[in-house]
């Protein structure tokens, strides 16, 4: 259940946290490296899943950027955030990967895993949805805390999946999953990709956002048992061009 737990846990962790959720993204360039990363960016562990992702700043050509490695591991970093796709709805990263792992599967639970994962999460109206869906969902509430949202949208680095491949999460249907990048091809080389969440939200769920309420971060490899590191570029949300 690994990508439900993020998406039902990972920024309410770091929701809990705050009292105000902030209303743009910390950027890692303006971290130390070598340090952890600042707050409201915080780490978040899966329970049942052993062995964590690590993640530290480090310095690539001149920049702060996060540097993440998985060895058969899988952990996040959240940060809760409140912001209007309607307002904002471009969101803008790079990143940059040693590889992929070669035993992945887009769209199955036992190949669910990515060199890297850029998640938004919104504050969807639980009345909205089915009553077995709002049941679920309430249930995670109990556990990991109010803050937990009910739609989200994640974008991967898939290792085989053609770009523009997108699909629920095997896990939940809460959670689209978009390949906006594929493949060794591109391997230790810096990528930024540029995507319209509203429009990518619209999509998936048929109707407007909601506020967006956090976005996560996540390379793993837990399934697959591989290695892989990843690096990450600032996030930013910003109005349509």
């Amino acid at each position: 259940m690994k990508a439900a737990a993020l998406l039902l846990g990972l920024v309410a962790a770091g929701a809990n946290a705050i009292d105000v959720a902030p209303q743009t993204i910390t950027s890692f360039s303006a971290g130390v490296p070598g340090a952890a990363v600042a707050p409201p960016w915080r780490p978040t562990k899966l329970p049942k899943i052993p062995r964590e992702t690590r993640y530290v700043l480090v310095q690539d050509n001149g920049t702060t950027v996060l540097r993440a490695e998985a060895q058969a591991s899988m952990s996040g970093l959240s940060h809760a955030l409140h912001a209007d796709p309607a307002a904002t709805p471009m969101l803008e990263w790079r990143w940059k990967v040693s590889g992929v792992p070669a035993k992945a599967s887009f769209g199955t639970r036992a190949g669910d895993d990515f060199a890297a994962r850029v998640y938004v999460l919104f504050d969807f109206d639980l009345a909205r949805l089915p009553f077995t869906t709002r049941l679920k969902i309430k249930l995670a509430r109990a556990l990991y805390g109010e803050a937990v949202p009910a739609a989200g949208l994640c974008y991967v680095w898939d290792a085989k999946a053609p770009v523009g491949t997108a699909g629920w999460s095997p896990f939940t249907d809460r959670l689209r999953v978009i390949v906006v990048e594929s493949g060794n091809a591109k391997a230790g080389q810096w990528v930024t990709i540029r995507r319209n969440i509203e429009q990518d939200f619209r999509a998936a769920f048929g109707q407007d956002p909601p506020a967006v309420s956090g976005v996560a971060i996540a390379t793993d490899t837990d399934n697959t048992g591989e290695s892989v590191t990843a690096w990450y570029g600032d996030l930013r949300l910003g109005p349509a061009p």
